[in-house]
């Protein structure tokens, strides 16, 4: 039997890639963007999600099983903010009670390798306390000053791996049955990436800040099949995960180790441990 996803973006990148998949899959898709799909919705205002919301959870007839929320933008400005990290987490919960009324529900929304990037705290934390006008405020300061435009889409980018992170195990989603997951690309072959993978400097540049050991730049169906995935029902427990689907981007940032930031402290309660049974 053939589910019901909502996908936004819809119409372009990673989004289209994604519901044209799904299409050919046999499901049913009901696309989400500003013009060119079943929904026309601005994701940057709260009007535009919320009337996004509830006209795709209309056509959906009430149930949607899944929603794919890649919509996102990456440009040095504060509408940015406003879309991939507004855009997605209000979209989300105006359209949570259609997802309840589904048997097997899920979602997965697209984040970035950019989550690994410096960011400026006080817009992430904006972000995070649902304050638009004051995250607006402070992107829009980023954006009058070259050194801190460009930080805009990293700081978005990590505030929605946060509130994923925040939000799974809640019983809004892990208390209604809905795993709510992320995915983080590498660098990804689509019109937004286009005219800076398209000369030499370019390249080396993106390559520079996202280093992809394993096959280089992706195409947008790499992603589009974890999303897919992330959304299926054979997913039953992965909840609260932004995972990096970047060919090797993290590991290569990140390192070997990124378990020990908490040995510390368990080395601390280990010596009061072993200083009791000397006693």
């Amino acid at each position: 039997m053939s589910r019901t996803y909502v996908v936004t973006g819809a119409a372009s990148g990673i989004g289209r890639t994604t519901a044209q998949i799904l299409t050919d899959r046999g499901e049913r898709v009901i696309g989400v963007d500003l013009k060119g799909t079943d929904v026309s919705g601005d994701l940057s205002t709260n009007e535009g999600r919320g009337g996004a919301a509830e006209e795709a959870a209309r056509l959906a007839g009430g149930t949607v099983d899944a929603v794919i929320a890649c919509a996102g933008l990456s440009i040095p400005e504060p509408l940015t903010a406003s879309v991939n990290y507004f855009g997605m987490t209000e979209f989300l919960e105006a359209i949570q009670p259609a997802l309840t009324r589904s048997e097997a529900p899920r979602v997965a929304l697209v984040s970035s390798m950019a989550t690994l990037q410096p960011v400026v705290p006080a817009l992430v934390d904006a972000l995070l306390a649902g304050d638009e006008p004051a995250a607006l405020e402070i992107a829009t300061r980023m954006a009058e000053d070259s050194r801190t435009a460009n930080v805009i889409y990293p700081s978005s980018k990590r505030a929605i791996s946060r509130w994923v992170r925040r939000e799974a195990p809640t019983e809004r989603w892990a208390g209604a049955g809905i795993p709510l997951n992320a995915v983080a690309p590498g660098t990804v072959v689509t019109p937004m990436t286009k005219e800076l993978l398209a000369s030499e400097e370019g390249r080396a540049m993106t390559d520079a800040y996202v280093p992809m050991p394993l096959n280089s730049h992706q195409g947008p169906e790499t992603i589009a099949h974890l999303l897919i995935w992330l959304t299926s029902e054979e997913n039953s427990h992965c909840a609260g995960q932004t995972i990096y689907c970047d060919g090797g981007t993290d590991a290569v940032l990140r390192g070997e180790d990124v378990w020990s930031w908490n040995d510390a402290a368990m080395r601390e309660t280990f010596a009061e441990i072993t200083m009791s049974l000397s006693r």
